[in-house]
């Protein structure tokens, strides 16, 4: 019998696969999409995900990111900037994150089947997916989990629908810093990722084409004169899940809830999460893990909330950047705690 399957993988469920296999257990994955899998995402890793992924002895390549910088896309100028306080955050390419999680799961053995998950039997002291006998199964297969599906385990969001979307763009990172360029309906993110290329992603409501958002953002599409890349998109980002242990099964990242990409947390919050999982599994403890997710992810929830809540009237928007340039100390304070290591609770 199988100790762990993982379901889904992306860059957490392949740190679940790796954390697994570094504890000794006999873990497998499934995914069906050929890899290095790409993905619509700001692809701006927090310091506390930098963190993470040294704990696994991944380096992937990119583009150190000194902070958040905060910017009224109007074009008026104003701006307010927040340096990371916890070592650099890193700019890395979805694509060069999967690449870089892959060769040590490699090296490691660990087999991935092409096949998704379609059935699972709670069988007491084991479950049976798809027939195959396995302590326990591990979902993190994203923001439309079928495993949360296939358990009953989704909740409808009755929030604000917004959807990101992401492309590249051919041309030197003008700054060190992730911008956050602010407009009355959308955000843009500008994450250098290479020193020849810049990721460009926007969160928007739904039905909003990537050429109209930028529309909104005068000063910088100005700067960005390099080739695009084509679009990809992703959403609605606000996902529920009842909870996050049935039985034997453990969501994990976007799996096991998502808010929104409004401040970036989304891989060091997945990657604490497939460690605390893991570890509940080698304790044979998982409903342990339910309230370490909770705890896990309560900081990130409450402060994406409040700034969602804040930032859906447009009066607000208009006053959010010069508001926090009036107060940097409390700006620099928030970020900061969103980019500090993430201590996974006992």
């Amino acid at each position: 019998m199988r100790d762990l399957v993982v379901a889904g993988g992306g860059p957490v469920g392949l740190a679940v696969a790796l954390n697994a296999a570094r504890a000794g257990l006999d873990v497998s994955v499934r995914e069906p999409r050929d890899g290095p899998i790409d993905k619509a995402c700001g692809e701006g890793l927090m310091p506390g995900a930098v963190a993470e992924l040294e704990g696994l002895g991944v380096r992937p390549d990119g583009h150190p990111l000194a902070g958040i910088r905060y910017l009224d896309g109007s074009g008026a100028g104003r701006s307010v900037e927040a340096a990371f306080r916890f070592g650099p955050g890193r700019g890395v390419r979805r694509t060069t994150l999967h690449a870089a999680l892959t060769a040590p799961l490699r090296a490691a053995g660990v087999p991935v089947d092409p096949s998704p998950v379609k059935s699972i039997r709670d069988v007491g002291d084991h479950l049976l997916v798809d027939g195959e006998a396995t302590r326990y199964l591990i979902a993190a297969d994203g923001l439309h989990s079928p495993v949360r599906r296939l358990l009953g385990l989704e909740v409808r969001a009755r929030d604000r629908r917004r959807f990101g979307l992401r492309c590249h763009v051919a041309q030197a990172p003008w700054t060190p810093f992730v911008e956050v360029h602010w407009s009355p309906h959308a955000e843009a993110y500008v994450t250098p990722v290479a020193d020849d290329l810049v990721g460009l992603a926007v969160l928007t409501d739904a039905g909003v084409g990537f050429d109209d958002v930028l529309r909104e953002f005068p000063v910088l599409r100005e700067r960005l004169t390099g080739e695009r890349t084509r679009v990809l998109g992703a959403g609605p980002l606000r996902q529920r899940a009842r909870r996050r242990v049935a039985g034997r099964v453990l969501l994990v990242g976007d799996a096991a809830g998502y808010v929104d990409a409004l401040t970036g947390e989304g891989i060091a919050l997945g990657l604490a999460q497939a460690r605390a999982a893991v570890g509940c599994v080698v304790a044979d403890d998982p409903e342990r893990y339910e309230a370490q997710a909770r705890r896990l992810s309560r900081r990130h929830e409450l402060l994406t909330h409040a700034l969602l809540r804040a930032t859906a009237h447009q009066s607000v928007r208009r006053r959010l950047v010069p508001l926090a340039a009036r107060a940097p100390w409390v700006f620099s304070a928030a970020v900061n705690q969103l980019a500090r290591p993430i201590v996974v609770p006992a």
